[in-house]
């Protein structure tokens, strides 16, 4: 794993992913890894309007991902954000029921490019957000991985968070269930030193 390189979603970095969204067809729907952020005007119109939406967070500040570089191009990335830059959560309902606190940040979305994928590197880029957070000051971070009973499924395309096996692997404990087949995952990340 030592030849891959984390770095942040930002305005410089935004051609990398939008790069790579490209070569995805622009994800699910052509959602450019939008459907978590708040609703607004642009979202879901086009594929055009959420490309530039999620570049217009980005240069905003409030759109965050760990990109995973493969020399200089990127091939997966992990978004995450606090819960106000990322609402929109599956199974919200049953999620607030049965929330006891919110949490700092939660990863939303994990993408491994298809040519890519059976490498490990959705956990690199698991750890490359935390290790952003990290940087960032740290604090209680969830993730909403499927819980797949450690059986892998045949298409990976649909584990758009990855498997709760892999979150445990990566420090995270189990919380609670959180609709049909998916749960909540939770690790506490420490400030790095020289946090901001």
């Amino acid at each position: 794993m030592s030849d891959y390189t984390i770095k942040a979603l930002t305005p410089e970095t935004f051609d990398d992913f939008a790069a790579v969204v490209e070569r995805n067809k622009g994800m699910f729907a052509s959602c450019w890894c939008t459907w978590f952020h708040p609703a607004c005007a642009e979202k879901g119109q086009t594929a055009e309007g959420n490309r530039a939406l999620k570049q217009r967070l980005v240069a905003e500040g409030i759109a965050h991902a760990a990109l995973v570089y493969d020399g200089d191009r990127a091939v997966a990335w992990a978004e995450y954000g606090s819960p106000d830059e990322l609402p929109n959560i599956h199974h919200r309902k049953e999620y607030d029921a049965t929330a006891e606190r919110p949490p700092d940040y939660r990863v939303t979305c994990i993408l491994v490019e298809r040519s890519h994928r059976g490498q490990g590197l959705a956990a690199v880029a698991l750890r490359g957000a935390v290790e952003l957070i990290a940087q960032a000051g740290g604090g209680r971070v969830e993730g909403y991985p499927h819980d797949t009973a450690g059986v892998r499924k045949k298409n990976a395309s649909f584990l758009y968070n990855a498997t709760r096996t892999m979150y445990e692997r990566e420090g995270f404990t189990y919380d609670r269930p959180k609709g049909q087949g998916n749960c909540v995952m939770v690790r506490e990340v420490a400030a790095s030193t020289g946090a901001a």
